[in-house]
């Protein structure tokens, strides 16, 4: 299947399911953009040169991992069971999600630290830096189908990397691709939020929430692909 075609399909569905998926997940992104937003303002006005980060910062850290998490269990598990055509209510979908919190968690840990390492690696070489950036960014696509093998495949943190890597081996190009729509949409964000800022924070917390709200769309996206491709894929096993 096109890429175009996948895109047109992830847009029909999200705009279809508008409104399960608003009250799915806008309470949980108020929760998260209100953390990030707390943790910026706390590292802007942190004194540079000695720099205090508490017991209050890392728990928001650990709370804002485990949200995430959460978020995206919910995501994920209401695309997997609307593939089926069921309709199951906003209250099981996040009760079911939670069981899947801690092994996402690792598995974003793990992830992020696989994606991180090139770039910080070549950083010490100087200019070089841009190679490791480009390597992280291939293991960015490679590792963006971790969350789907952990909820829809059940598997173990290290098997759903594993098994990323290996299935997104002939859909690296196009799983990159519906990547880059988070460049748009941050730069609209950005400047939605600058222009937010002179009203106060309120206004700053709900475009916030809404930018990120419209960002489950690369999410969307990308399951599409993850689907359409899980056939051709289970051949080559």
């Amino acid at each position: 299947m096109s890429l175009s075609a996948i895109l047109t399909e992830a847009y029909n569905f999200f705009r279809n399911h508008i409104r399960q998926l608003a009250a799915l997940t806008v309470p949980i992104l108020f929760l998260q953009v209100g953390i990030q937003m707390w943790l910026g303002m706390e590292i802007n006005s942190a004194d540079l040169e000695n720099p205090q980060f508490g017991v209050p910062h890392m728990l928001a850290m650990m709370v804002l991992l485990l949200v995430f998490s959460l978020l995206i269990a919910a995501l994920t598990l209401f695309m997997e069971v609307r593939s089926h055509g069921h309709e199951p209510s906003t209250g099981i979908l996040l009760k079911t999600s939670l069981s899947f919190v801690p092994p996402l968690l690792l598995a974003g840990v793990f992830s992020g630290l696989a994606i991180l390492a090139p770039v910080m690696l070549f950083a010490a070489f100087g200019p070089i830096w841009l190679v490791g950036l480009v390597i992280s960014i291939y293991i960015f696509a490679r590792l963006a189908y971790v969350n789907f093998m952990v909820v829809v495949e059940r598997l173990t943190p290290l098997e759903a990397i594993k098994g990323s890597f290996k299935f997104s081996g002939p859909i690296a190009f196009k799983t990159l691709l519906v990547l880059m729509l988070y460049i748009p949409l941050s730069l609209i964000g950005g400047t939605l939020s600058s222009l937010a800022q002179s009203v106060g924070f309120p206004l700053v917390l709900v475009v916030e929430v809404l930018v990120a709200f419209f960002g489950l769309f690369v999410n969307v996206a990308l399951f599409r692909l993850y689907m359409v491709s899980r056939p051709s894929i289970d051949e080559q096993v």
